[in-house]
């Protein structure tokens, strides 16, 4: 899985640090997620995607 996160953030001039306190999580989270070293809960798929105004399918891609 790929996510557009790090785009989005830069976009919008949200820190990895901002973000992660917006969905409740460690920066660290943010970290892997933009690295594709971790796959999110739905949850945190649905948080992430709730920020940016988009459907989950549009932050998070699946390969």
């Amino acid at each position: 899985m790929t996510t557009r996160i790090k785009e989005l953030r830069a976009k919008d001039n949200l820190t990895q640090i901002e973000l992660a306190q917006k969905v409740g999580v460690r920066r660290e989270t943010i970290v892997f997620l933009e690295k594709g070293k971790y796959n999110p809960s739905l949850k945190l798929a649905y948080d992430i995607s709730k920020v940016f105004n988009m459907k989950i399918e549009e932050v998070f891609i699946m390969e």
